[in-house]
């Protein structure tokens, strides 16, 4: 097995673990029996449990941000892109295995031990503050709706993690409305 083929499949069993059990509780036996790959591979990919760590979380982010953008684009009207954040959230919220975010979990996890942990979810939920800023701007919405909807998605996310149901979405989207609806077009 190449080098590649090896890392996505630490990385895929990885992301299945850790997003599925805590990462705390998974060691990288665990890692190598899931993913096929020999722990002395596992070993020269990722030296220590800490990079397998930062690159599925590093790797998650990107695809979160993807499927993101990815379902807000197939709305034109810029009002409406900011509400189908929301709609995504709910789409995720309903998946099988949903567990919560995956930054938040690894930060209340190891945040206050890993500086480098604590730093990627800093900078996940930087990011997508940015992206909301983004939608907002093209709304023609005042700057700091963009914080308002993010505590929205935020308190969104942990309620959903904790109560299992995607209902904390719709919840969250019918007061972003609220809140667009206040302000004038």
């Amino acid at each position: 097995m190449d080098g590649t083929a090896a890392r996505r499949q630490a990385l895929d069993a990885a992301e299945r673990l850790f997003y599925g059990r805590g990462i705390q509780t998974v060691g990288m036996d665990e890692i190598r029996t899931a993913s096929g790959v020999s722990l002395k591979r596992l070993y020269q990919l990722f030296p220590a449990k800490d990079q397998l760590v930062h690159a599925y979380l590093e790797r998650r982010d990107l695809a979160w941000r993807q499927r993101l953008a990815d379902r807000v684009d197939r709305e034109s009207d810029p009002r409406a892109r900011v509400l189908a954040v929301f709609d995504h959230l709910g789409e995720w919220f309903a998946e099988p295995g949903f567990r919560g975010c995956a930054w938040i979990n690894a930060y209340g996890e190891l945040g206050a031990t890993s500086e480098a942990v604590a730093g990627l979810a800093r900078a996940h939920k930087a990011a997508f503050r940015s992206y909301l800023t983004e939608l907002v701007e093209a709304a023609g919405l005042p700057g700091e709706t963009a914080d308002h909807l993010l505590l929205l998605a935020e308190g969104a996310m942990v309620t959903a993690g904790i109560c299992g149901t995607p209902r904390p979405a719709a919840q969250a989207r019918a007061a972003a409305s609220t809140l667009l609806a206040a302000v004038p077009a």
